[in-house]
């Protein structure tokens, strides 16, 4: 279920959002709705590391990296 909310933004910022949702081809309220919803994943991806970063040790980090081998990468992985 959709909720309405009002939001009072700035002139030049309520120009930008028509102008490039309609060079998307939405509507301004999806083009809000989905910036909204990035910005709450982001901030949810960083909380989501950082509590895994937490969970971690720089032991079991070493222990996984020492049975990387230390060889060349194969040609088509070189940057």
């Amino acid at each position: 279920m959709s909720k309405a909310m009002s939001v009072r933004l700035p002139k030049y910022l309520h120009r930008e959002i028509k102008k490039l949702a309609e060079e998307e081809g939405i509507s301004m309220n999806q083009f809000i709705a989905t910036a909204a919803a990035e910005k709450v994943s982001s901030l949810k991806t960083v909380e989501y590391l950082e509590k895994r970063a937490e969970e971690g040790s720089r032991e079991d980090f070493e222990r996984v990296l020492s049975k990387v081998p230390d060889e060349e990468p194969e040609e088509r992985d070189k940057l």
